[in-house]
């Protein structure tokens, strides 16, 4: 059989794990390129030969999306696997229009040939949306089993930006560990809430290594977290797999790429943010559960906001900082900052784009649904700098930062500053820790301490 020739469409992430997982040693494909969308000045490079394997000792080429067509016709390329998340699915079949037109095949992998099994039992949180809540969720599921006495590794989805040979596996166990694998803005609003609460947390672009790694980490490990990105499914078999919903994005749980795979298989649903939604969106995610997934455990759940100086939002004119990712792909209109702005009192909430900087205007430029709020964009040392001149040039009163990091740690802000906190919080019943607690048992697990 002739070999098949290949490429592969993500952002650095999925695709990546995907061609470790199905294509590194398979002799019946030829990677010929990636395809590079949704993060910046990550095209133009290579996925280096150490990390490719044998087959591929000159590396593969990474090239920007919009050159899919000429790729696919100048390489008379049989496939093209979509992998990347996050995407509705008419942004998926008109992708596959785009490479059946240009003469290929249209692909996605699915679970059972990207499913890495560890050694250790593990808990797999995903969602169906960016800025589900994945973050704090994984939060609230290892504060349960520390308290049972239980040690737990996190593993995050991938967001290597950087040198990938430096990055195939990296290990946070502190706030210096974010600098010393020269972390952006958006590895850190994922890896310092944990750190900061005591939990180490690997990612990096290898995950066969990363989670062989983990099951054997200095501090020890007895359960292992894969802290899901975007709406991907995990990139481990879960014994438990615990899936975020979002009411305020209701009916996107049955219409975007992969968060309905999520949504399906989950044993657990939570469904977030029920304070600041509407009941007619918690009812519309009742009944997307209730329609494709009816055995499902739902848990309802809250996400209270808390800010450390009220009195720099009230009556005050703010500008409001949100996570980059959940404003872009994830397509949401308010985040924890508006919810904040809105709850302390602000007067108005300051028109971020009459300010923009440099790269800045290119993000709105591709997401011109944003609106007023400024998203964290930091994904090299130029955007950072454009964020700073941004907000320090805002004709603005105080800045609620709605990030999970404290920006003011790595950009020089010249005006008041207030941080946004949130955490899961459960209402009513079935609760995660009488879920928690069954799933210890069923794995009999050492340090159990079930009262």
């Amino acid at each position: 059989m002739a070999i098949k020739k290949v490429i592969i469409i993500g952002a650095a992430g999925r695709d990546f794990h995907n061609f470790n997982t199905y294509f590194r040693n398979n002799q019946d494909y030829k990677v010929i390129a990636f395809t590079a969308a949704q993060i910046p000045d990550i095209d133009g490079r290579k996925y280096p030969a150490e990390l490719a394997g044998g087959l591929y000792p000159e590396g593969i080429p990474i090239y920007a999306e919009e050159e899919l067509t000429r790729l696919i016709k100048e390489h008379d390329i049989d496939d093209c696997v979509f992998s990347y998340s996050d995407v509705s699915y008419q942004k998926v079949m008109n992708m596959s229009a785009i490479v059946n037109a240009a003469g290929a095949n249209f692909k996605l992998l699915g679970p059972s040939d990207t499913m890495i099994r560890s050694r250790k039992p593990v808990i797999a949180v995903v969602a169906t949306r960016t800025g589900c809540g994945k973050s704090q969720t994984s939060r609230k599921v290892i504060e349960e089993l520390m308290a049972k006495g239980l040690r737990v590794i996190a593993i995050r989805h991938p967001m290597p930006y950087g040198n990938l040979v430096a990055q195939k596996v990296q290990r946070f166990a502190s706030v210096e560990d974010l600098k010393l694998h020269n972390c952006t803005i958006e590895e850190m609003e994922e890896y310092e809430p944990h750190v900061s609460r005591g939990n180490i947390i690997y990612a990096g672009v290898d995950y066969e290594a990363i989670v062989r790694a983990a099951e054997n980490d200095p501090s020890g490990c007895d359960v292992i977290l894969w802290d899901g990105g975007n709406n991907d499914f995990s990139f481990y078999k879960p014994d438990l797999t615990i899936t975020v919903v979002d009411p305020h994005r209701p009916g996107a749980e049955l219409t975007y790429y992969p968060g309905e795979v999520n949504l399906r298989l989950a044993d657990v649903v939570v469904i977030n943010k029920m304070d600041s939604a509407s009941p007619e969106g918690i009812q519309t995610v009742r009944e997307s559960i209730a329609k494709v997934n009816p055995e499902a455990v739902v848990v309802d759940g809250a996400s209270p906001i808390l800010v450390d100086k009220p009195e720099i939002i009230k009556g005050k004119r703010v500008l409001i900082v949100e996570d980059g990712p959940t404003l872009t792909h994830g397509e949401m209109k308010i985040g924890a900052g508006t919810v904040a702005a809105r709850k302390f009192g602000a007067s108005e909430e300051v028109d971020a784009r009459p300010y923009l900087v440099g790269k800045l205007k290119e993000t709105y430029e591709i997401y011109p649904n944003i609106g007023n709020i400024l998203p964290a964009m930091g994904y090299s040392e130029q955007q950072l700098k454009d964020l700073e001149a941004t907000i320090n040039s805002c004709d603005c009163d105080s800045v609620i930062i709605g990030t999970p990091i404290d920006l003011n740690r790595i950009i020089k802000i010249d005006k008041p500053t207030t941080r946004v906190y949130y955490d899961l919080e459960e209402i009513g019943y079935p609760k995660l820790s009488h879920i928690i607690k069954k799933f210890v048992k069923q794995h009999e697990l050492s340090g159990e301490t079930v009262n």
